[in-house]
């Protein structure tokens, strides 16, 4: 009997077995030292999951919600970057 440390992702494992079908639920929770329900259950949320790794992510923000937020971002870094270089140059002026 394999026992299945629940540290480091070992479900896995044990939902990797029960996706191929080749083996029981009875035969992976004796195998495994695992209730059944526990194996169904990483099972379920295993298959729920598929959609979103393949689905396109998609923020709530819409392109020019994105340029309304950073276009304010931006200019004030363009303004930062003058002041930088301005005090820069008095300061070379001034040993």
């Amino acid at each position: 009997m394999t026992r299945i440390s629940r540290q480091n992702g070992a479900a896995r494992a044990v939902v990797l077995e029960t996706l191929k079908e080749q083996k029981t639920l009875a035969q992976l929770s004796s195998e495994f030292e695992l209730q059944a329900h526990q194996i169904s259950d990483w099972k379920k949320q295993v298959i729920s999951g598929i959609p979103t790794l393949f689905g396109v992510k998609k923020s709530g923000v819409s392109d020019d919600e994105k340029e309304e937020l950073t276009a304010p971002l931006y200019q004030q870094i363009g303004q930062l970057k003058v002041e930088l270089d301005f005090l820069k140059k008095k300061l070379r002026k001034n040993p």
